[in-house]
């Protein structure tokens, strides 16, 4: 078994494991760090971006490149379309993918890259809130790009790193990057994707029974065990153990495995999500004080929701309960509604609420009382007459290269009174505004990661109990803001990868399941060898498709049916041959043999002995027969003849079946 390593992103991963044949991807995490190399894409045009002036190199200058980068603070940016980074796809073609398993939806959104224009003829196995929320991720990503496009697309300066400053000169693979897909690419992808439930078990082509099972990190998120009758991987990837809205981790299904793979940790080992998620609420009451609107950046599923929970019971506890929030995203309606339908996927409390009855997530009460109001973008129909301020706005994406967010940063960005509050880890906020600056709104960090630290990993791993630990090299290392922080066990086997290594895993198959037909089993007649043990022979045709062994009945011929016209009557078949065939077993009894040699007029024999080894020889005949534990050797020259004879001999000196 072999692991390819297809990203560079610990926190969006792509794996492949190859055994018996198959090619089997473990989710295919699209990197979007990727797009902080370029300039913002606002809806109307923004005279400050417009202004800025073309970074040129100090040498080797290419007229045809002007326009293409332009300098702000000291930074420079890319002035095109944003791009991304796809899984690695030199290392394994998409089109010899056999299966994509997928853990959670944030990890899901390379998906169209991999199965449009590519060949890609396998199959895409999800649940079903991934499935639904990843469709809201990918169609709102689309939309944003492409409600504000770019005229033109910049190229030649992938060819002038060395040229160029940090951190462009720094870029992986820049040449392999990838404008968005289209919406219709979206749809086709999803279309392949075929939903599965907790603890349901998927036969993938008689190799694996797969099963996915929560991992209590988000709605639908999953950790996958794959199993066969000798041998079991578990791959967790983004799982937490902290109690949330989505059902908790299912552990007992991971304990025991031959190989865990782990990946996914938290991107802020450092905080705690509560304490971060306090700050959140105390700096938007501050803010609202100060008679400032407060905008937090975020997808539009997921972690928002505890947001919209939390934040509104702050604020009524601090007398802001009249501040109105703001939820715009492209998606906003659907998400909104699909995560109060999804009560089998949530937590017990969450459960409950439902069979009362009442809604699981209080944001359907902030609807029907307008505290909550939401809208697909700035410029929809009714919000130009619902928006007042001070209020809270919640809007994408977290990135600020587009989405609404650029609109309000630009609206609000000079008054100091207002502030941005980051609740994503995936962006270093101090990149994401860097062609912002300067600017005199306040920022806060507050980043919300619910996915294990190290310490809950090292905490599980070894209540899992694995054989042997898959991780990332990176988490073997302490982390640069902590020291102290890396995964630590020195009682388990620990294999480490990093991006674009093939890895051997310590996974052989030594044994496998082989089914017979009713037919044949009423066939075997077991017999007893001793010690407990019976065994019987089983005489066949063996047939395996995908990757299923079936022992089938030999098609058995009376010696009537090979007799020709003439009398001449055929060779016996190959199925007569194998029906014919003896087993031998048991201890050869030495003295029997040299009996049967004496019967067989083989006279003058000298027997000599050393340690667990016999050794015959037959003086007249220039033959030695040697006897080792488990094997025997006729050494006779090149007489045929004698050798075959000795053969016989000594078969019939052994108990068979």
């Amino acid at each position: 078994m072999r692991l390819y390593c297809l990203s560079n992103d610990l926190a969006k991963p792509c794996y492949v494991i190859t055994f018996k044949g198959l090619r089997i991807m473990l989710d295919c995490g699209l990197t979007e760090q990727t797009v902080l190399n370029f300039l913002p894409l606002p809806f109307v045009q923004s005279v400050k971006l417009s202004n800025l002036p073309n970074w040129i190199p100090s040498r080797e200058h290419d007229p045809q490149m002007d326009g293409e980068l332009k300098e702000c603070c000291n930074r420079v940016f890319v002035d095109s379309s944003p791009e991304f980074t796809p899984p690695m796809d030199k290392m394994m073609d998409f089109n010899e993918i056999d299966v994509i398993l997928i853990s959670n939806y944030l990890n899901m959104l390379a998906l169209p890259y991999i199965t449009e224009n590519t060949g890609f003829k396998g199959k895409v196995y999800a649940t079903e809130p991934t499935l639904q929320i990843g469709r809201f991720f990918l169609e709102e990503l689309v939309e944003y790009i492409e409600v504000a496009p770019k005229a033109s697309t910049a190229n030649l300066w992938k060819d002038m790193l060395h040229l160029l400053p940090s951190p462009l000169c720094d870029a992986f693979r820049p040449k392999k990057w990838k404008t968005i897909f289209s919406l219709q690419d979206v749809h086709n992808s999803l279309a392949q994707v075929t939903i599965m439930g907790y603890d349901e078990k998927l036969d993938i082509l008689g190799a694996f029974i797969a099963t996915p099972v929560s991992s209590g990190y988000c709605l639908g998120s999953s950790n996958w065990v794959l199993s066969t009758a000798h041998e079991k991987i578990c791959y967790v990837s983004g799982s937490s153990t902290l109690t949330t809205h989505p059902r908790p981790i299912n552990q007992s299904a991971l304990k025991h495995a031959d190989v865990l793979i782990m990946t996914g940790l938290t991107q802020a080992p450092t905080v705690n999500p509560d304490t971060k998620l306090g700050e959140l609420c105390m700096n938007v009451a501050l803010t609202i004080r100060n008679n400032g609107s407060a905008l937090i950046p975020c997808y539009p599923s997921g972690v928002v929701y505890d947001l919209f929970e939390c934040l509104t019971q702050n604020l009524e506890n601090a007398g802001l309960n009249n501040v109105p929030m703001f939820f715009i995203s492209p998606v906003a309606d659907s998400s909104l509604a699909y995560s109060n339908i999804l009560a089998e996927w949530l937590s017990s409390a969450k459960q409950n609420k439902v069979y009362l009855p009442d809604d699981p997530f209080p944001h359907a009460f902030y609807l029907r009382n307008s505290k909550l109001k939401h809208y697909k973008h700035v410029f929809s129909d009714g919000f130009s007459k619902d928006f007042r301020q001070p209020c809270v706005v919640f809007c994408g994406h977290p990135s600020l290269r587009f989405g609404d967010a650029v609109h309000f940063i630009e609206m609000w960005g000079n008054n100091s009174n207002n502030s941005i509050i980051f609740t994503e880890p995936d962006f270093p906020y101090l990149q994401v505004l860097a062609p912002f600056q300067p600017l005199a709104m306040k920022a806060f960090y507050c980043p919300i990661d619910t996915s294990l630290n190290y310490q809950q990993a090292n905490k599980l791993i070894k209540e899992l109990k694995p054989s042997v630990l898959v991780i990332p090299e990176a988490y073997t290392k302490p982390h640069p803001s902590a020291p102290n922080l890396f995964i630590e066990q020195p009682d388990k086997k620990i294999i480490t990868f990093k991006c674009g290594e093939i890895i051997r895993l310590p996974l052989k198959r030594k044994l496998d399941r082989v089914y017979i037909t009713a037919e044949m089993a009423m066939k075997i007649v077991p017999r007893d060898v001793g010690n407990g043990f019976s065994v019987s022979t089983v005489t066949g045709l063996l047939q395996v498709k995908d990757k299923v062994h079936n022992i089938q009945p030999c098609c058995e011929k009376t010696s009537e049916q090979q007799t020709l016209g003439n009398g001449k009557v055929l060779p016996p078949t190959r199925e007569e041959v194998l029906n014919n065939v003896k087993y031998e077993y048991g201890t050869l009894d030495v003295d029997m043999l040299m009996k049967r040699l004496v019967q067989d007029g083989i006279t003058n024999i000298k027997m000599e002995r050393n340690g667990t080894a016999l050794t015959l020889h037959l003086v007249n005949e220039d033959t030695t027969i040697k006897f080792d534990e488990n094997e025997t050797h006729i050494v006779c020259g090149g007489k045929q003849s004698l050798r075959m004879k000795l053969r016989d001999t000594l078969l019939k000196c052994l108990q068979s079946f």
